[in-house]
């Protein structure tokens, strides 16, 4: 199921200079009561829903205010009946800033349950988890949460085609590296109409998912609100779409082309 938070945070484009602190834009691109759902594809088949939202906190951390970030996830239809998951992913960052403080995840898939935690440092560049303290070569280190919404601040207007652009996230007990590539822009048909966006092609490891030369696009709209609204990949047997079902609490109206 994480490969959906994998689709939908895996527009985090922008350079990493070991460290050197991301440049952000002092106005966020998101407010307080947005709400964005997706629907994952396999074939013509809806298996699951993601929903992503920002909702307002009074906890703080370091006495520094706090957005609370919401990410959960479900099966639905057959698959739910064969594989039934309930996911949840929250992630507290510096209204601010936006980097992370806390990460947690509930997992809940068929008989699996698994409950993790990470605390970040940002000043000491470690992060704290279940399994023990973890060392990070920069100051600018994310949960996959937080970085999506992170990367939504950054400016994007001196990328060209062909750039390729690196962060790095706290996964499964690691610091990672994600590397997208920046591929131009796109006009895109959705259920809301067609929309301007920008296209990306993250990196993917083959596995027990990905085969060994699969490939990721993602499509991201190319406006104030830079939300994902569609991505696809190649797997093992066929392929995977997530596609954006709704868009709520947005700070600018989409701007859908007649």
């Amino acid at each position: 199921m994480k490969y959906i938070y994998i689709l939908i945070i895996a527009i985090l484009s922008f350079k990493q200079v070991s460290g050197q602190d991301i440049a952000y834009l002092s106005s966020s691109s998101f407010n307080t009561g947005e709400v964005l759902k997706y629907k994952l594809k396999y074939g013509f088949i809806t298996a699951a829903e993601a929903s992503l939202r920002v909702l307002d906190t009074d906890v703080k951390f370091d006495n520094q205010p706090t957005y609370h970030l919401l990410v959960q996830g479900k099966t639905t239809g057959t698959f739910d009946i064969f594989y039934k998951v309930r996911n949840r992913y929250d992630s507290y960052i510096n209204k601010k800033t936006f980097v992370p403080f806390l990460y947690t995840e509930n997992i809940q898939e068929e008989n699996y349950r698994r409950a993790e935690k990470a605390r970040f440092y940002q000043d000491e560049r470690k992060v704290i988890a279940n399994k023990g303290t973890f060392k990070s070569p920069v100051e600018q280190t994310f949960d996959l949460v937080s970085a999506y919404y992170f990367a939504r601040n950054l400016d994007l207007s001196g990328v060209k085609v062909g750039d390729k652009l690196t962060i790095r996230y706290f996964l499964s007990d690691e610091v990672t590296p994600l590397t997208i590539e920046y591929l131009g822009k796109e006009v895109i048909r959705t259920n809301k109409g067609k929309l301007r966006c920008l296209k990306f092609r993250p990196s993917i490891s083959p596995g027990r998912i990905f085969k060994k030369d699969s490939q990721l696009f993602l499509w991201i709209t190319d406006d104030i609100n830079r939300i994902p609204v569609k991505a696809e990949a190649e797997v093992l047997v066929g392929s995977i779409t997530m596609e954006l079902s709704d868009a709520r609490g947005l700070r600018q109206a989409l701007q859908i082309i007649k």
